[in-house]
């Protein structure tokens, strides 16, 4: 079924005229990724050329997608827009109030009992205001979006950093907070600085363990976590063509890890196949009579060095297979040297667990692959070394695999099969043993392997590396094996090698599903009432965040100065506190747990200038916010790196942050400060930020003349009495000071609704 196809129609029959436009004032050949955003302008046709990485544009994007628990504030947040029904096609997704523990059936009966009030909520949202509902155990939002909802050319939204991954069918595809998403649904433009162009280049053709994963996890020890940021990261080549659908969806997903606003293939045969297998020939036959605009200019790709701001070729004949970790995604080390590196740097060797999955992860050619190696290990007399874990994407693909035999030959290996959400890849995992916080290793197929992320042990050492891999890796116990070159000993004490793997790109007898988990929304929900309990403690309705009180901001304290890496992950911890993402005040007591204080070295633990004693982050902010004062944060580079969370952005603000100042920032955070009327400043000099002493009083002066490319004055008064002027550079365009003036975009739409 092709939902939204007469959308999908109206947006390619407006494509020729919108690209002829653009090609006419940009005057020279378009990349896919200009020619998607050019036919995307709020304003129609285009009538100036914009500078990349400089120029604010207004979009409009085709849709919005949302998991369950972005989905809550999101959604709190829209409910105070005023509108009776959303402006565009969206969709909530529960994926991620699931935790991984038993097995699938268990699981999802537990979740549903222990969330059902955030559940009801977010269906009788969806069926008022006109949103369609995918329930849990349906799916993982961005498998479910690539099987019904992607489409090439397209431009969607979504409250989760890996809706990049509908780049796979050819969309541009972003990742935003829910102010962003709640605008979108509002009917109102959304705006984004108009992104760098990164081509990567692929030629050759993958063989034997090389997997797509393996491109993206090289294009990570490239570019690094951040050598994406503000840029769209534009496959092509022959050896672009030579991929699945799904392979591609798997590359676009983890160019979050780089910090790139998205990625994007162009339209081919392998996406095409997929649109059908998916029934959606109509979206394909419609694709198709417009194909030429679905790639970019024939110019671009003969001459690459000329169109993109950065070009990087990868041969794909060449790949080797890899793995990225620990504690980051973009170190990369390719399995040949992985048991020197694990040796030099004292890593783990004995793998404990094997996790396939994620959104990155869980298509049927993924888990096919994988099987294919589960299924040698049964008939090669193989005994698994570590404990095993799958989750499927989809109910779709779930039900098709089962059918198939797929999950048999898991439980063959005693597999636990785990719902078709997300689990141990956002850390919704009860992992035996791991309060215990022993230093062990896992590998997984997920895209982020930061401290804690998948099992709250800091001293879990995770590794990402393709579905394939984490099988060979698992069965085998040992972090340093090569299925390229290595054997195994199996039970009858031979010695017995790996085949490579081999799989489907597409089920050989279709996709089958008896029943996907889908609610369509009321056809009027007028009468739909959205309650929520004043009491709950996962749920609570929205107050308006104070406006700026018109004059610069003296007397801050400093409430921390968080010392390398500080993800949201750091700034608002998922895992057990995904069950407050609807009850902002409860969730505030996440708020920078994580960060290490620069001052002593450990996390949840910052002086309080007004008792001269050590307490936990939020606790001395509530302190501060109690006697009225505000307070500052201070950060380092690429600051708020990692999910969409805006929760990161809310929660500084609901307890009297007023600033955040840091070297760098990662784009989806910087924006959602910007949303909820925070400052969100950067340093001039990045040596300023050794000037930063625990005891200061700060003042950010030049509010009162606030413009943009204007930088702002910050004083540091130090204990000894002593003073210094710094400055800090900013970003904010005009509409953005006045985000900043009414306390917050929604204040705006809120007062242009009476």
């Amino acid at each position: 079924m092709a939902f939204d196809i007469d959308m999908i129609k109206k947006v390619y029959s407006q494509y020729d005229e919108r690209i002829t436009a653009a090609r006419q004032i940009v005057n020279k050949p378009l990349t896919l990724s200009e020619k998607i955003l050019y036919a995307h302008l709020w304003d129609g046709n285009a009538t100036e050329a914009y500078e990349r990485g400089k120029s604010y544009v207004d979009f409009a994007p085709d849709r919005v997608a949302m998991q369950d628990a972005t989905a809550q504030m999101a959604l709190l947040q829209f409910m105070q827009a005023g509108r009776p029904k959303v402006a565009v096609p969206s969709t909530v997704h529960c994926d991620h109030l699931i935790q991984a523990r038993d097995g699938a059936e268990q699981d999802l009966n537990r979740a549903k009992q222990e969330s059902s009030e955030v559940f009801n909520f977010l269906s009788s949202v969806s069926n008022k205001y006109g949103i369609g509902f995918w329930k849990p155990g349906a799916g993982i939002i961005h498998q479910v979006v690539l099987e019904n909802y992607a489409f090439p050319g397209g431009m969607m939204i979504g409250t989760d950093s890996h809706t990049v991954n509908a780049g796979g069918l050819g969309m541009v595809a972003i990742g935003v907070g829910g102010a962003d998403a709640c605008d979108v649904m509002a009917g109102l433009p959304w705006e984004l600085k108009f992104p760098k162009l990164i081509g990567v280049k692929l030629t050759g053709k993958l063989s034997g363990w090389a997997a797509p994963k393996d491109v993206i996890l090289k294009v990570a020890g490239i570019l690094t976590v951040k050598g994406g940021t503000g840029a769209i990261v534009e496959y092509f080549g022959e050896g672009a063509e030579s991929l699945s659908c799904t392979g591609k969806g798997t590359i676009c997903n983890m160019g979050a890890e780089i910090g790139a606003t998205t990625s994007t293939f162009g339209y081919d045969a392998s996406m095409e196949r997929y649109l059908r297998a998916t029934d959606r020939a109509e979206v394909a036959d419609a694709a198709n009579a417009i194909k030429g605009h679905l790639t970019a200019d024939a110019e671009v790709y003969a001459n690459p060095e000329q169109y993109f701001d950065q070009l990087i070729e990868i041969n794909l004949s060449e790949l080797e297979p890899s793995l990225n970790g620990p504690f980051t995604p973009d170190l990369y080390t390719p399995i040949s040297r992985m048991r020197e590196e694990a040796g030099k740097n004292g890593w783990p060797t004995k793998v404990e667990w094997g996790l396939i999955g994620s959104c990155t992860n869980s298509s049927y050619e993924d888990l096919s692959r994988a099987a294919s190696i589960a299924r040698q290990a049964v008939e090669k007399g193989l005994v698994t070394k570590a404990e095993f874990g799958i989750n499927p994407g989809s109910e779709q693909v779930r039900f098709t695999a089962d059918r198939d035999g797929l999950l048999k030959t898991f439980e063959e290996l005693n597999a636990t099969i785990f719902t078709n959400a997300c689990g141990p890849c956002i850390g919704m995992w009860d992992r035996a043993g791991a309060d215990k916080q022993e230093k062990n290793t896992i590998v997984h197929s997920f895209n982020r392997n930061f401290a804690k992320r998948a099992d709250g042990n800091p001293n879990t050492y995770a590794f990402v590396t393709s579905p394939e891999m984490v099988a060979a890796i698992a069965i085998s116990g040992d972090l340093g094996f090569n299925p390229l070159t290595d054997t195994l000993v199996n039970k009858d004490g031979e010695q017995v090698k790996l085949d490579p793997p081999t799989g489907d790109e597409l089920p050989e007898k279709g996709f089958a599903v008896d029943d996907p988990g889908y609610q369509a929304p009321a056809a009027d929900g007028s009468n739909v009432v959205v309650e929520v309990s004043p009491t709950s403690d996962r749920l609570q309705l929205l107050e308006p965040f104070s406006p700026w009180e018109g004059t610069d901001l003296k007397g801050l304290k400093l409430l921390i100065k968080a010392k390398g890496k500080c993800t949201t992950d750091h700034i608002s911890m998922a895992g057990p506190w995904l069950k407050y993402r609807g009850h902002l005040d409860n969730i505030s007591n996440n708020m920078l747990i994580g960060a290490v204080n620069y001052f002593n070295d450990k996390t949840d633990s910052v002086k309080n200038q007004l008792t001269g004693e050590y307490g936990p982050v939020p606790a001395t902010q509530r302190d501060y916010k109690a006697q009225g004062i505000g307070s500052i944060v201070v950060g380092d580079e690429n600051y708020g790196e990692g999910s969409s969370r805006e929760h990161a952005a809310m929660e500084p603000r609901h307890l009297g942050v007023r600033a955040v100042l840091v070297k760098s920032f990662a784009r989806i955070h910087e924006t959602n400060l910007k949303k909820q009327g925070m400052l969100g400043l950067t340093f001039a000099n990045k040596e300023d930020y050794d000037k930063i002493q625990e005891n200061d009083i700060i003042d950010i002066n030049g509010l009162t003349e606030f413009a943009p490319n204007t930088p702002l004055t910050i004083v540091l008064h130090h204990q000894d009495g002593t003073s210094e002027e710094i400055l800090a550079n900013h970003t904010y365009n005009k509409q953005q000071i006045e985000w900043f003036k009414a306390g917050g975009a929604l204040n705006i739409i809120r007062a242009n609704q009476n």
